[in-house]
């Protein structure tokens, strides 16, 4: 009995720490971008937090900013003066009776163009930082490329029905040029039920073929399953036809950029498609799932830890853009509203915005919750 609990809570820890490391990283970087791009803009920052709650440790600096790591991992927020609260609500208490020069460096003091500024560094901050992970990676490692050939059509389906044949290379789809076979399985993935425009060569020629991936259900070496594009070839698992591609930093960057563009296109055509009804809401993670997969991916190596950061990133800072209020796209929506309309929404509106915000937020979180519980117990 003694053992499996011992059992039960290294396997645990295999998956908590890899989680809150990751975590706190991406965190401290968005959190970072909110507090460098305020102290740019002259507001005076109370206090930057890894973490919700009772603060563990923490130190003053000499700008008067409390530096803490508190309680509770799963978040962490920058706290400009002026603030009620961590949600940069403004305290109109305050600011009614602070006296100028006290306004000009607190976050409500700013015009609507540098709370903007100072709201949306956060996200920009791990879009940038997945940039960063994902060039390093490339300039440092380079990666694996096999050609885009056919080695063989699956009998029914798509690629037979569109009229692909061992041997073709495929050169380009939609126009887009098409660089290796993982090139190709990206956009077909994202397209099921899809028509695409390939051009294969074959032999001395080029030919035009019309191809619609067949959505199916598939597991990732995670053992996360996903909804795909399918067409039906096969590459060759000869070791000769792959090579090792290597980056300059320049293409790396370029590489990185691309790389993130597709994740951040994945993931908005997946919640798209989960609104129309082509995609099903199961695949949501929440803290759980993506402990999980943080675990198993430091059970693989440390360059997949790394990966998983920058999608992690680039996750975090999509999802702080949607505009719901209490998030940072949500206070974007209320700046925007603020320039157009020549003055602020009422404090009553405000309120109910945040409230309507907490709500969705909560209510999402439980979802994804929920979602882990049952794919844990499928397992």
């Amino acid at each position: 009995m003694i053992e499996s609990v011992f059992a039960f809570g290294q396997g645990a820890l295999g998956y908590i720490v890899p989680f809150l490391l990751v975590l706190t990283v991406v965190i401290f970087f968005h959190e970072l971008g909110h507090f460098l791009v305020a102290r740019w803009c002259g507001v005076r920052v109370l206090a930057f937090s890894l973490g919700f709650g009772p603060e563990i440790i923490g130190f003053n600096d000499r700008h008067g900013t409390r530096w803490r790591l508190a309680l509770i991992p799963l978040g962490g927020y920058v706290k400009f003066y002026g603030d009620e609260n961590a949600a940069s609500a403004p305290d109109r208490d305050k600011l009614a009776s602070m006296a100028a020069r006290d306004r000009e460096v607190s976050f409500y003091g700013q015009s609507v163009g540098k709370r903007a500024a100072i709201v949306a560094a956060g996200p920009i901050a791990n879009f940038i930082l997945a940039i960063v992970i994902f060039a390093m990676t490339f300039w440092l490692l380079g990666r694996p490329v096999t050609e885009a050939r056919v080695d063989a059509v699956q009998p029914n389906s798509a690629a037979e029905r569109a009229g692909f044949q061992p041997n073709d290379v495929i050169v380009s789809i939609n126009g887009g040029h098409i660089e290796s076979f993982s090139d190709m399985q990206r956009i077909v993935s994202i397209s099921a039920e899809q028509q695409l425009r390939f051009e294969v060569r074959r032999g001395e020629q080029t030919i035009p073929l019309t191809a619609v991936p067949e959505l199916q259900e598939k597991k990732d070496s995670f053992g996360q399953v996903h909804r795909v594009g399918i067409l039906g070839i096969t590459r060759s698992a000869d070791a000769s036809q792959v090579k090792h591609q290597s980056y300059n930093i320049g293409q790396a960057f370029v590489a990185a950029t691309e790389e993130t563009w597709f994740v951040v296109e994945r993931t908005l055509g997946y919640i798209g498609g989960v609104v129309t009804g082509r995609e099903k809401a199961d695949q949501l993670s929440g803290p759980i799932r993506i402990a999980q997969v943080s675990g198993q991916a430091a059970q693989i190596g440390i360059d997949v830890v790394i990966n998983l950061a920058a999608v992690l990133s680039i996750s975090i800072g999509l999802l702080n853009l949607f505009p719901i209020p209490l998030l940072d796209g949500g206070h974007l929506l209320y700046y925007a509203i603020e320039a157009l309309r020549g003055r602020p929404l009422s404090d009553r509106t405000q309120e109910f915005g945040f409230r309507i915000g907490i709500a969705l937020v909560l209510s999402l979180m439980l979802f994804a919750t929920w979602n882990d519980i049952i794919h844990l117990t499928t397992l």
